[in-house]
This record gives C-alpha cells, structure tokens and sequence, in this order.
C-alpha cells in the first residue's frame, strides 16, 4: 500500500511540475499585441495623433495612435508620415 501511494504522490507532483513548466514557456515568450496587417491610405491631421510606433512585420509601417486610443496603419514611405513622426518628436521632447 505504501509503494502505492508514493507511486500516485511521484505522478502527481510530475504533473504539477510539468504545467508549470510550460505554462512559464509559453507565458514568457513575447507576444506581439498588434501588427500591422492592412494600411490606410488617408492623410491624418497630426493634431490627433499623440504617439506612433514604427512596424516591420509583415510590411514596414508606422502605427499612428491617436488620443483617443485608436491604432492606425499607415505606410512608412509616405511624405507626411515621416513629418508626423518629426512632429510628435518634438512634442514629447518639449514635455520633457
């Protein structure tokens, strides 16, 4: 009976091992929150946008964040794009 119950103990306490052991795997591999899938073409005013993000996968983009939280996609080649970034820039260097 002992031999028993130590066998279901060691099986046990190898489950436990094993879920924690993936589930830290998994959990700690980063995980990319958005990618930018689809690109608008439309000029945005520059007076909403409050942040942006540069994006290589699966095309280059910058990813334009307005002040109200939305997130858009814009190619990086564009003229405008790249005087927006330089604008939001500056903003965030004169708050500092």
């Amino acid at each position: 009976m002992k031999l028993h119950t130590a066998a279901i103990l060691l099986l046990f306490w190898l489950a436990i091992f094993t879920v924690h052991t993936v589930k830290g795997s998994v959990s700690s591999a980063p995980m990319q929150k958005f990618s930018c899938v689809t690109l608008s073409n439309k000029q945005r005013n520059v007076q909403n946008l409050v942040s942006y993000e540069k994006k290589q996968v699966p095309t280059d983009a910058i990813m334009f964040i307005t002040a109200g939280g939305i997130k858009i996609c814009v190619s990086a080649k564009q003229k405008w794009v790249e005087t927006a970034m330089k604008i939001i820039d500056a903003r965030r260097a004169a708050k500092r």
